[in-house]
């Protein structure tokens, strides 16, 4: 019988903060923010207050953020060939993403799939900065500007983007940078006034809200895209629909945390280096993927050699211990990880992710080195029976 469970899956989502959950709770019966009597100016502050949040976490401004139900429909609205700068109309021919990018970049938004190129990886998962550089030479302006979106983190490998280097490229032809924030946000810091990105992409529920709520923040509101979702002027127009008040709250309170935890990522590293001693220690041939490159102080992304990643996932499961094999963006669907694809690697067996957060406490670590330990001398055994 398994007792308490330890999850070490932060980055498909993180645990619910005590102060999101009491701040979503506050909040549930607040009335319609757009009404104009007290009861609706209540609401309207509490929407407010977590949109200065949300903003002071990336270093914008509170209207400059637009809300959204979540990360995915944030980058479905920026990833459009059609936008506004003040009263005129922009038109972007191409989109450039990331082969190792999240899916909801991959897709390419609202970009007919024809318009929409893959920007290869290098061996350790870092942007091929040639390949991009050639592929927005090669541009033709003529038909419209560039649109490049790319994530500051990955979501399976932890590897750290180099966003203002990519920027720079970007804006060297005169295109727009997007950057999907959202496994970056509260574990490096974040500032969307650097001048390297046009939008930040963020998510409540990767730093601890509520999930069903997410943001897109703007280093200005001078060039927008056309909405995706139209009806009311809410969010400036920007996005119409009556605001989720109390998802808001959470996600605001939640930003205020993870602001405060970006002064705990030293602690995280090292807790991630003994995940990553450990598994070199029971498992000398492993292959920790990415590991020369930069990456989140949180992230330890596997191959055990000769197991597949979901038969390792389910017995780590069965020993109490949540962790992901790949990410969790599909509804549950295990299949080939793209991002090892990109990178070059036979994907076969595939590989775990753990992804651990300010909450993690050692002893969850020492009982992710048992369960490991436990797996693999069951394994050899097997085969030795075998």
């Amino acid at each position: 019988m398994v007792g308490k469970r330890i999850y070490l899956d932060y980055n498909a989502t993180a645990p619910l903060l005590p102060a999101a959950r009491a701040a979503v709770i506050d909040a549930l019966e607040a009335f319609n923010p757009s009404s104009v009597h007290a009861e609706g100016r209540a609401a309207r502050r509490i929407v407010e207050d977590a949109r200065q949040a949300v903003a002071a976490l990336v270093n914008g401004r509170p209207e400059h953020v637009v809300f959204a139900s979540g990360a995915t429909e944030a980058a479905s609205t920026l990833l459009t060939p059609d936008w506004t700068m003040g009263r005129a109309r922009l038109r972007f021919s191409r989109a450039y993403v990331s082969a190792a990018d999240h899916p909801s970049l991959l897709s390419g938004g609202r970009f007919p799939a024809g318009q929409v190129e893959r920007i290869g990886v290098t061996r350790n998962g870092l942007v091929d900065l040639d390949g991009l550089e050639r592929a927005l030479a090669a541009h033709d302006k003529v038909r419209g500007l560039p649109l490049v979106a790319v994530h500051a983190a990955n979501n399976e490998t932890g590897v750290i983007q180099p966003v203002e280097e990519i920027g720079r490229l970007v804006k060297a032809v005169g295109g727009v940078l997007i950057v999907d924030a959202v496994q970056a946000a509260g574990r490096i810091p974040l500032d969307v006034s650097a001048g390297y990105a046009d939008f930040l992409i963020l998510s409540s529920h990767k730093i601890g809200g509520p999930k069903g709520i997410g943001a897109f923040v703007g280093a200005s509101d001078l060039m927008m895209p056309a909405a995706l979702v139209t009806g009311g002027g809410q969010e400036k127009g920007h996005r119409a629909g009556t605001e989720n008040v109390a998802a808001i709250a959470g996600f605001g309170a939640a930003a205020r945390e993870a602001a405060t935890a970006l002064g705990e990522t030293a602690t995280m590293r090292l807790m991630r280096g003994r995940i990553e001693d450990a598994i070199r220690q029971v498992l000398p041939d492993a292959v920790i993927h990415a590991e020369a490159a930069p990456r989140l102080p949180n992230t330890v992304f596997f191959t055990i050699p000769g197991m597949k990643a979901e038969t390792a996932q389910i017995a780590f499961d069965l020993a109490g211990i949540a962790l992901s094999a790949g990410s969790a963006c599909s509804s549950g669907k295990v299949g080939p990880s793209h991002v090892l694809q990109a990178m070059g690697f036979d994907d076969a067996l595939g590989a775990l992710r753990v992804s651990i957060g300010p909450q993690t406490q050692e002893k969850e670590i020492d009982a992710f080195t048992a369960a490991l330990e436990s797996i693999i001398r069951r394994r050899k055994s097997a085969s030795a029976a075998a």
